[in-house]
């Protein structure tokens, strides 16, 4: 009878402690501000709304060729991005973005003192070309594989349709 009795006080203490700390009010999330000001009306779209839809950039992906092969990965608005492949191998990743929703991308190229194919290039780390096409289209190769070069990159960057590009604006 005693065992009885000190199970059931055991069970009660330990619900009436689920009970005490689960209505415990929970500091606010230091994230919980920012939802508010990201969900507020008149907030700033995270995609400007005259970004090109990302199907329209990849017709001016570089047709494959030589036993490459291209891969859509990804297409939303203001950006696509395909994987340049050979052998089954990912060497590189391929991608135009629209830099009007985010106007810094485009910055980074004021100071550029490179060009390829008429535009501002940049060298950005080890394993990234980029370009800007038009002050506003950033059309990027990054090395997925330590084959493909930064000469491969620049020259995958010239197969893009820089021209057609421009032209979307």
């Amino acid at each position: 009878m005693m065992k009885h009795w000190r199970s059931g006080l055991l069970s009660i203490c330990l619900s009436l402690m689920l009970v005490v700390t689960g209505c415990n009010a929970q500091p606010p999330s230091p994230y919980t501000q920012v939802q508010q000001e990201s969900t507020q009306r008149n907030a700033p779209a995270a995609v400007a709304k005259e970004a090109v839809p990302g199907s329209q950039f990849n017709a001016l992906f570089p047709q494959p060729r030589d036993g490459f092969e291209r891969v859509y990965t990804q297409e939303k608005k203001g950006f696509s991005e395909a994987k340049l492949k050979k052998d089954g191998k990912d060497l590189a990743m391929l991608s135009i973005s629209d830099t009007i929703s985010l106007p810094m991308a485009a910055q980074k190229y004021s100071e550029s003192t490179a060009t390829l194919a008429g535009y501002p290039m940049l060298e950005i780390g080890n394993t990234q070309t980029g370009l800007l096409v038009a002050d506003r289209f950033q059309v990027k190769a990054l090395s997925r594989d330590a084959s493909f070069t930064p000469e491969n990159r620049k020259e995958w960057l010239t197969r893009f349709d820089l021209t057609g590009l421009a032209k979307l604006k």
